[in-house]
C-alpha cells in the first residue's frame, strides 16, 4: 500500500512543480506562474501542497473573506490519482477553515465535469446554481457551496 499523503503549506520555490501538475491537469487552460505566485501571497496558508515521500503531488487554493470561503484552484498529478490526495488537500483544509471559525465554503466546477462533482458532493457540497459562461472558453459552471 502507497504512503499517505500529508498536507504542508506551499513554499514559492515549489512553483515550477505546481506548474508541471496544473499543466498535466489543465492543459491550454492552465493558470500562469504569475497567477499562481499572487495567489500564494493572497491565501497564504491555504495553499496547501499534498506531499508524499518528499514530493508534491497535488495542491489546493482556498482564499478566504470574511467568514466565507472559496476552493480556488485544485489539482492531483495525473500520475496519482484515486490514491487520496485530493482528499487529504479536501479534510486539512476544512479543518483549517473549521479553527479560523469559516461558516461557508464555495467553489466552480465545470457542468461537464461528473467526476469533480461527484467528488464534492462526497465531502457535502450542494449545487447552488448554474453559472452560464463562466469558463474562458464559454462553458457554464456549478456553484458549489457547503458549511464547514
Amino acid at each position: 500500500m502507497a504512503a499517505r499523503f500529508t498536507v504542508r503549506r506551499l513554499r514559492l520555490r515549489e512553483l515550477d512543480r505546481i506548474l508541471e501538475i496544473e499543466r498535466a491537469s489543465f492543459g491550454p487552460d492552465a493558470y500562469d506562474r504569475k497567477l499562481f505566485a499572487e495567489y500564494a501571497h493572497k491565501c497564504g496558508d491555504l495553499f496547501l501542497a499534498a506531499v508524499r515521500q518528499g514530493s508534491i503531488w497535488g495542491y489546493m487554493i482556498v482564499c478566504t473573506r470574511g467568514d466565507r470561503a472559496e476552493v480556488t484552484s485544485v489539482a492531483v498529478d495525473p500520475e496519482v490519482r484515486g490514491q487520496g490526495a485530493a482528499s487529504a488537500l479536501m479534510e486539512s483544509a476544512l479543518r483549517r477553515l473549521r479553527r479560523r471559525g469559516i461558516a461557508r465554503l464555495t467553489l466552480m466546477v465545470r457542468v461537464a465535469n461528473r467526476e469533480a462533482q461527484g467528488y464534492y458532493r462526497k465531502y457535502g457540497f450542494a449545487t447552488v446554481r448554474r453559472v452560464r459562461g463562466y469558463y474562458e472558453d464559454g462553458s457554464d459552471g456549478w456553484l458549489m457551496a457547503r458549511g464547514v
